[in-house]
């Protein structure tokens, strides 16, 4: 006796083409026509059209946000990051226009709003990871931390450019929908940089081929992203996420791009020079002036930069701002030691003159807001390793000289002193 494929007895496909073959006492039905005769019930019972009822959900389903106009936005920045003006400015339109954009149901004017992804260029330890972090945290959406420096062009070792959105699939619990709306901050985009101009016998793979691997990313594309990170392989299950509704921010030092800049500034017709005063004034920071033209000439290839439409600048940090830094934010570093003391019982006391020795080294070792943190733990380490067994003390006072002697008793000071 032969064997016969089992077959729907309504639309008659063959069991190894449908998804789903049920079987009754009279014959079979797939999964085809048990959505299509769904769909019929509804619409002959109880009149609910299913594609309308589709339509109307979607326009109703409309994503909502804890958004805020862009100067609380701002207000809410500035309780934690000190200075950097223009950059908040920048980031808080940026991101309330995009929001926006996204809250706004579907009209028929062929007016279509374009997402704004950003550039930040500044110092190391100026910011930039903690005002796209502090922002996210605001909005209350999925946020991921990616780096260019281990992203490779596909096929070769290290991570495929897919893998930053891995991280914003697993910040969002693996939820697409959510995940599509998030905010991903791509760190170190500067070491992404071509290598240079001059053609060479091997890839770039860790340069510009990083760079042609983010294009499709950052503006808009359906992506295979494996769940649980990797490299992609044939027979992985991946997730698609649409990254057009995903708003992309990038941050780097650039270092040496401020030679770029000065010499686009100093071009002047023969004999035409500017002033002795504004060129101080332009020496002051140079990277207020810096421009898309000027991340050309340092390695961004033209169609990534016409992908990151808007572009800022932080400004490097100088004394008074690393003191306000210290002291002034709702976590600011002096206020963490004061807690972490206030656990133990210990009310901590900073004096000005030692608040202005952690400054003064933290400029000269030109470490940022970062080397502030590395300072105060060589000056705080030994009174936090000391002070918990000691049940009598109730009060610590961080002096000039305290400061002083532990900073200089370092290796870290040892070390400088021996350069």
């Amino acid at each position: 006796m032969s064997y016969k494929e089992p077959f729907c007895s309504f639309c008659g496909r063959k069991k190894a083409e449908v998804d789903l073959l049920l079987s009754g006492t009279e014959g079979h039905i797939c999964n085809h026509c048990i959505i299509q005769g769904h769909d019929l019930v509804q619409q002959e019972l109880f009149g609910i059209n299913s594609k309308e009822k589709d339509k109307k959900k979607k326009k109703k389903d409309l994503p909502k946000f804890e958004l805020r106009p862009p100067i609380e936005l701002k207000n809410y920045l500035d309780d934690y990051i000190i200075g950097q003006d223009e950059a908040k400015k920048v980031l808080c339109v940026a991101v309330y226009n995009h929001y926006k954009r996204l809250m706004q149901a579907t009209t028929t004017d062929e007016v279509n709003i374009e997402k704004s992804n950003i550039i930040m260029v500044g110092e190391t330890g100026t910011g930039k990871t903690y005002l796209a972090k502090t922002i996210a945290r605001m909005l209350q959406v999925p946020f991921a931390i990616a780096d260019a420096t281990v992203l490779t062009e596909a096929g070769y070792v290290g991570e495929d450019v897919e893998s930053i959105l891995t991280r914003l699939l697993q910040s969002a619990d693996y939820n697409v929908e959510l995940a599509e709306r998030g905010i991903v901050y791509i760190d170190e985009v500067d070491k992404i940089a071509r290598k240079s101009d001059n053609p060479s016998i091997t890839r770039d793979v860790s340069g510009e081929g990083v760079q042609q691997g983010l294009l499709k990313l950052l503006e808009g594309s359906t992506v295979g992203v494996p769940p649980q990170g990797g490299r992609k392989h044939p027979d992985q299950p991946l997730v698609q996420i649409n990254t057009e509704n995903v708003l992309f921010i990038c941050g780097g030092a650039f270092d040496g791009i401020e030679r770029h800049i000065a010499k686009r500034i100093n071009k002047a017709p023969i004999g035409f020079s500017i002033d002795n005063k504004s060129k101080d004034k332009v020496d002051q920071n140079l990277l207020k002036y810096v421009t898309q033209q000027d991340l050309k000439s340092f390695g961004l290839i033209p169609e990534l930069i016409g992908r990151l439409p808007l572009l800022t600048y932080l400004n490097p940090l100088d004394k008074n701002t690393l003191k306000k830094i210290l002291t002034e934010p709702k976590n600011s570093l002096v206020k963490q030691y004061k807690k972490l003391f206030k656990m133990e019982g210990i009310d901590l006391v900073f004096e000005e003159d030692a608040l202005d020795f952690i400054v003064e080294q933290a400029v000269e070792y030109k470490l940022g807001a970062r080397g502030l943190r590395s300072i105060c733990e060589l000056i705080m380490t030994d009174a936090m390793f000391e002070l918990p067994s000691e049940k009598n003390v109730k009060e610590f006072s961080i002096t000039l000289d305290y400061a002083k002697s532990k900073f200089e008793g370092s290796s870290f000071y040892e070390l400088k002193m021996v350069a």
